[in-house]
């Protein structure tokens, strides 16, 4: 099987194939006494071990089986998964305008039922009003080249974002106060943005935490993530939406998550965070 197209999901494969090597190299079994255990031909261990050959979640289990790494398992099947659609192409994503990319995730959204957001560059969409939202989208379609669809794209996000009225569903943001200081929009479009995400800290099922910049941090800034119940997360970088599925990976963010979530001011003082930058607009 010749390299995948995309360089970032034919390492992901290389790093699995790497990873079931070790396996088998710390079990002491050598490619053909694995190939017995597991029943199959040794040119298939050796295709699996060099990335010719993607395995399939049964071939993770029996090789991990015969190498009595039963544990291993499961986060090799997900990283197995993840190396086909981990990294997702915004460009690609966004081909047919910003609108699509609102709707992609919506069943995600309609699913889950613990929200936990980190966020260090924008408002996060959950809370975005429709003027900040335009502001945003329109700057990404500029960026990006994109066909000119931000109204249709506002409506998406907005219609998406109801969930958050939905008092099943529980929602933690943790935000860097540098969020609350960009501008990206006019100066009364932020103002009504942070009157808003005031308004949405009265929300029974909503907690918004801000770290302050005088904090004293046990853990750096991060770009932003989601993450969707203990199972998914969502990772955003410049070219790329990272989805990250393996549960070493969940349980990474999660981690990272609770220290950001230490140091970040709530109630009266998130609130004072929030006021000083909308007084900062005037």
């Amino acid at each position: 099987m010749p390299p995948h197209p995309s360089s970032r999901v034919q390492k992901a494969r290389e790093e699995l194939a790497g990873r079931l090597r070790e396996i088998r190299k710390d079990a002491g079994l050598s490619g053909r006494e694995l190939a017995v255990r597991c029943g199959w031909s040794e040119s298939k261990s050796s295709r699996i071990e060099n990335a010719k050959t993607p395995p399939s979640d049964a071939d993770i289990k029996a090789w991990c089986r015969a190498c009595a790494a039963d544990d291993q398992a499961l986060d090799l099947i997900a990283a197995n998964r993840q190396s086909a659609d981990a990294h997702v192409q915004w460009r690609r994503l966004q081909r047919s305008g910003l609108r699509h990319l609102q709707e992609s995730a919506g069943d995600l959204y309609r699913q889950t039922k613990i929200f936990r957001v980190y966020v260090s560059d924008v408002i996060p969409g959950f809370l975005q009003t429709p003027g900040y939202a335009a502001a945003l989208l329109s700057c990404i379609a500029r960026f990006r080249g994109t066909p000119d669809d931000v109204s249709d794209a506002v409506m998406a996000r907005l219609r998406r974002n109801e969930v958050l009225s939905n008092a099943a569903r529980r929602f933690s943001f943790v935000l860097e106060e540098s969020v609350l200081r960009y501008r990206l929009c006019s100066a009364e479009t932020m103002a009504a943005q942070l009157g808003h995400l005031l308004g949405a800290m009265d929300l029974q099922n909503v907690a918004v935490g801000v770290i302050p910049f005088s904090a004293q941090r046990s853990v750096w800034p991060m770009p932003t993530f989601t993450i969707f119940d203990s199972s998914r997360v969502h990772a955003d970088t410049l070219d790329a939406a990272a989805t990250l599925t393996q549960p070493s990976q969940v349980e990474l963010y999660a981690r990272a998550f609770d220290r950001l979530s230490q140091v970040a001011a709530r109630g009266a003082a998130a609130r004072s965070l929030i006021a000083d930058a909308v007084a900062s607009l005037r």
